[in-house]
C-alpha cells in the first residue's frame, strides 16, 4: 500500500510505516475522525494527514518520534479501539445498458 508496511490486525488497518519523502516519511494512525480528537489529547506529536486527513500522522521529524511510535504501536498490540479501520467492499461498476 503506498510503498510501506500496513499492519492488520484482526482484520483491520491499524498502523501504515513509511520511509518515503514528505509527506510519507514516518507513521499515520490509521482511525476514524471520531477518534481524533482523543487521540490528538493523548498523543499531540500527531496531526491529520495532509493527504489522508482522515487518518493522523506523526512525521519522522518530529522530536519525540520513536517514543510516541512505541506508544502507537503499544495501543494497536493492546486493540485500542481507537486505532483500525475496516476496509469498504468496492461497489462493481454496473455495465451501461
Amino acid at each position: 500500500m503506498f510503498g510501506g508496511k500496513a499492519v492488520y490486525l484482526d482484520g483491520r488497518l491499524t498502523l501504515y510505516f513509511s520511509a518515503k519523502e514528505e509527506p510519507w516519511r514516518g507513521v499515520l494512525a490509521c482511525t476514524n475522525r471520531v477518534h481524533h480528537a482523543s487521540l490528538l489529547a493523548d498523543h499531540p506529536e500527531l496531526s491529520p494527514h495532509s493527504i489522508l486527513p482522515k487518518w493522523l500522522y506523526l512525521p519522522e521529524s518530529a522530536d519525540r518520534f520513536e517514543s510516541v511510535a512505541e506508544r502507537l504501536v503499544a495501543l494497536a498490540k493492546r486493540r485500542d479501539p481507537r486505532l483500525g479501520v475496516s476496509s469498504q467492499p468496492k461497489q462493481r461498476k454496473r455495465p451501461k445498458a
